[in-house]
């Protein structure tokens, strides 16, 4: 069993800071992988509450990795 089916089975907030999926949130048991599964219809505002920043923020991430996934798309058409 992987840790984060763990605090997702038994509804327990992770301790483990240094994990790379550790998150400040009480909502998604401090693993951002339950938070994923957990909750499918994130607003931007959500997103942003969770990782402390702003909507506006997670916007600009978004409209990035949007664009680096088409750059890379089309330089593999190419």
């Amino acid at each position: 069993m992987k840790c984060f089916d763990h605090h997702k089975i038994n509804k327990i907030k992770c301790n483990k800071i240094k994990c790379k999926y550790w998150i400040k949130s009480a909502q998604c048991q401090n693993c951002c992988l339950v938070g994923a599964l957990k909750s499918k219809n994130l607003t931007l505002q959500d997103v942003g509450e969770i990782f402390g920043v702003t909507r506006m923020r997670i916007c600009q991430i978004e409209k990035n990795a949007i664009q680096k996934l088409k750059d890379k798309i089309l330089s593999n058409l190419k």
